[in-house]
């Protein structure tokens, strides 16, 4: 089995628009699980800049899959590993909620481990 490393990581300007009315944090912010092959989150580092709790929520296919909440002006750094598979063709997205009339800034890095079988054609 051959692995490969993937990351979702960047510097992302917000706007709140409410807790309760998450939005994509930034439109490049997205992974799909190639064809004949599972991924793996394992880990989560993050910061926020504003005065407010916010929540960054990761999407699976359309889907709450996880929800990480960041203390005012705090960081989050957690190991994910081997907690779910993510089956091929399994779109993950990232999604921030944040209190109206908060804007701020989400410092992301996410890593996440693409596992094939070896000799497969297309990884």
């Amino acid at each position: 089995m051959s692995t490969r490393p993937r990351l979702l990581q960047g510097v992302c300007p917000f706007a709140g628009r409410g807790l309760t009315r998450p939005f994509l944090l930034h439109a490049e912010l997205w992974y799909v699980v190639p064809p004949r092959a599972q991924a793996q989150l394992v880990c989560f580092r993050a910061g926020n800049s504003t005065d407010e709790l916010i929540d960054l929520i990761f999407m699976r296919d359309g889907l709450t899959m996880r929800h990480f909440p960041l203390a005012a002006r705090g960081d989050c750094h957690i190991t994910l590993a081997i907690v779910e598979d993510l089956e091929p063709g399994t779109r993950l997205e990232v999604y921030l909620a944040a209190p109206e009339e908060v804007s701020g800034t989400v410092v992301l890095d996410v890593g996440l481990v693409e596992m094939a079988a070896e000799g497969r054609v297309g990884f």
